[in-house]
């Protein structure tokens, strides 16, 4: 056999070798691309937030008694932006954007006496204010509040307001109790029930809650206080306890986000001065009862 020859064998050997590597090297890098797309996952939203609206038999506001007659509709955006997260004392800081209204079919006298264009639109709040959530376990949340009357029943309010929460899920597990405290400071008030300039509200309360199946079950109560200018002379303001049940609305599609129905009923007992405020709206009585539902959507 000649060199020639046996060149040309070594050549063609090789070649009918190389053939598999060549193809095995190309599933690999194949399969190593698929591995790559199957293990990224999508990073999570540092924007989240609800909306929906609650229709309610009387509008009360810590105590006040603004509406009880006719439909009254109550609409609201949150937004919550998260700034910062980290293991260390300061856990979470969160910017709040928040909006609400409220409309009712019942028309109230105007300030200025003439008539409005706006007639429905009772009222229109926004709420910026700031979250740190620190020791992992308390929230404190510091907000401006301003509330406005596109109808003209009342003069536009402003106060700041600070809120302490603390959960102590970890301490009484199913029995948590959700403890918070608020302090409301007003700035411009409307002068309605003795509200004022320089008016101090104080809150304490809890929101004990507890799931049974698709049912959560909330029982919130909360105490209002005030100095002389926020409840024209009273300390006490009033109390409210009642019980909520949320449930998921299942027949929505997932991707169309979380929707949950509510129902509500709340129990209040007024102060003096608030049993003599609610004369304005037809009902003088010390004792108040509401009833809510609501439906909302979070993302």
């Amino acid at each position: 056999m000649t060199k020639h020859s046996i060149a040309k064998i070594f050549v063609l050997t090789a070649s009918i070798l190389a053939v598999p590597a060549m193809s095995m090297a190309g599933t690999e890098m194949k399969e190593s691309k698929e591995v790559k797309q199957v293990v990224e996952t999508p990073k999570e939203s540092w924007i989240t937030g609800d909306l929906g609206v609650a229709v309610v038999s009387e509008y009360i506001s810590r105590g006040l008694v603004l509406e009880n007659q006719g439909v009254i509709a109550q609409p609201y955006l949150d937004l919550y932006f998260k700034l910062y997260e980290g293991e260390g004392f300061i856990n979470k800081v969160t910017l709040n954007l928040g909006i609400w209204s409220s409309i009712h079919d019942h028309r109230q006298p105007t300030v200025s006496g003439g008539a409005s264009t706006t007639d429905a639109w009772y009222e229109f709040d926004y709420t910026p204010g700031i979250s740190v959530q620190f020791a992992k376990r308390f929230t404190g949340t510091l907000s401006y509040f301003e509330f406005d009357s596109p109808a003209d029943n009342f003069s536009t309010a402003r106060s700041i307001n600070f809120n302490l929460a603390f959960d102590d899920s970890d301490f009484l597990g199913a029995f948590a109790l959700h403890p918070h405290v608020a302090v409301l400071m007003e700035l411009d008030a409307p002068g309605a029930a003795g509200l004022l300039e320089d008016g101090w509200y104080y809150e304490i309360g809890i929101a004990p809650s507890h799931t049974f199946g698709p049912v959560t079950v909330t029982i919130p109560v909360t105490v209002g206080l005030g100095n002389e200018e926020f409840y024209a002379g009273d300390t006490y303001g009033y109390t409210a306890a009642g019980i909520t049940l949320s449930t998921p609305i299942s027949f929505i599609p997932e991707k169309w986000g979380a929707w949950t129905f509510t129902a509500g009923y709340t129990y209040y007992n007024l102060g003096d001065n608030l049993q003599a405020f609610a004369e304005g709206q037809a009902n003088g009585k010390e004792t108040q009862h509401v009833f809510s539902g609501s439906i909302g959507l979070t993302f």
